[in-house]
């Protein structure tokens, strides 16, 4: 007769928890297939919408080559536009407008790239902060305030505001947080409510003279100083800034901090399995209020990127849909800082380079939108797969419970 164990979690199963997934994919190669799934039935889709391949379909079984090949070329062109658009165009007269596209995806990445990893971090502490897009808003009113009201040098200045806008993410992170800690509300639903707060408020903001530029009644800030801006990476006309190199050292940072600190240990203990956690002597109610400060932070200077980057300006929309996307970045990511990375470099590309897909091809931009969704669908599939296959190999109640002694018979009745 054996005795029964029982098995204490400890904080030791961290990292197989952590690497634990589908058997038959690899977790690395998992987010390359959803691409190239997603990228085949968004051509699918753009050849389903050409004319021409509509002109070719009506005799389809006389010459089915023709449908076959107008699908290829309408596809082959669109994604070919948009490659042109977010990396290389070799058409371009000078060698400065041909890598202009690839400077316009980092740019746009740069936000995403933030955000992601705020997204990312709260992931790994087993959070879903969906609140993204309100921290992002948040952090850029802070920093733009302190950005056209405050005269100061150069460098001061802008550091002023990056701190700002990190302050200003990391407190609207950091409510969510310690509701959740301290009373167990549901991330999701405080997050969601608090992306409406920080539209409303920033919309209410610039209506306010404080935050209203003079002479104008459009809801839009005066312009950040010159000295609150982040310098050209690599001068005009690219539009290209210093805020890249900063969401590279954010991506450095979170994965030192990750995998080579303390506190980094500690966030991956309470993602992993919290009960494990706090056997160990981890304090997991504080240890959701950091992560959502750090959060917050992130996308706050995300904001930062906007306000002192881009835009120059606050207004309503100068978050975009930033805040929404990061999800999808951070999922295609693995939720790790690397992947988060080149996540938010395609999706920098895909923004990028829909423009220049409808101008040369007319495709319609919201097929991009289409392939981003289909992607986050891939990325969803295998562990839904996993979790009905675990539930399928799960014993029944009814038979756990039957005696292990009589016949098969009466072990049946």
């Amino acid at each position: 007769m054996t005795t029964p164990t029982t098995n204490t979690p400890t904080v030791n199963a961290v990292e197989e928890l952590e690497t634990s997934g589908p058997k038959w994919i690899g977790s690395a190669l998992q987010p390359v297939l959803a691409i190239i799934a997603a990228l085949f039935l968004g051509g699918v889709l753009i050849a389903a919408t050409d004319e021409r391949v509509a002109r070719s379909a009506s005799y389809f079984f006389s010459r089915p080559g023709d449908t076959v090949a107008a699908a290829w070329r309408a596809a082959s062109s669109a994604y070919e536009a948009m490659f042109y658009g977010a990396v290389f165009n070799p058409n371009a007269d000078t060698f400065a407008r041909q890598i202009y596209p690839l400077t316009e995806t980092l740019t746009v990445a740069t936000p995403l790239i933030l955000a992601g990893l705020g997204v990312a971090i709260a992931f790994r502490a087993g959070l879903f902060n969906i609140g993204a897009q309100g921290q992002i808003l948040i952090g850029a009113a802070l920093a733009a305030y302190v950005g056209f009201t405050w005269s100061l040098p150069m460098p001061l200045h802008l550091l002023l505001v990056i701190i700002a806008g990190a302050i200003g993410g990391g407190i609207w992170g950091g409510i969510v947080g310690l509701l959740k800690a301290r009373t167990g509300a549901h991330e999701v639903i405080v997050t969601i409510m608090l992306n409406y707060i920080a539209a409303n408020l920033v919309a209410y903001l610039l209506t306010r003279p404080a935050f209203l530029r003079e002479g104008s009644t459009n809801p839009v800030s005066p312009p950040v100083a010159d000295t609150a801006q982040f310098p050209l990476l690599l001068g005009a006309p690219y539009r290209l800034h210093w805020g890249f190199v900063v969401a590279v050292a954010a991506t450095v940072f979170i994965w030192w901090m990750l995998n080579r600190s303390t506190i980094g240990f500690e966030i991956r203990a309470v993602g992993s399995n919290p009960r494990a956690a706090k056997t160990a002597g981890i304090n997991v109610t504080k240890g959701f209020v950091v992560v959502m400060v750090m959060a917050g932070a992130l996308a706050g200077l995300a904001g930062v990127a906007q306000i002192s980057g881009t835009e120059r300006s606050l207004s309503a929309g100068v978050a975009a849909s930033f805040g929404f996307d990061a999800i999808t970045v951070a999922l295609l990511g693995r939720s790790t800082p690397l992947g988060t990375f080149l996540a938010g470099l395609l999706y920098g590309g895909f923004r990028a380079g829909a423009v220049t897909m409808q101008t040369m091809t007319g495709t319609n931009v919201d097929i991009v939108l289409v392939v981003q969704s289909l992607i986050v669908l891939f990325i969803a599939l295998p562990p839904l797969f996993t979790a009905a296959r675990r539930k399928k190999a799960r014993p029944d109640k009814k038979q756990a419970a039957a005696p292990s002694t009589g016949t098969a018979k009466e072990a049946q009745a």
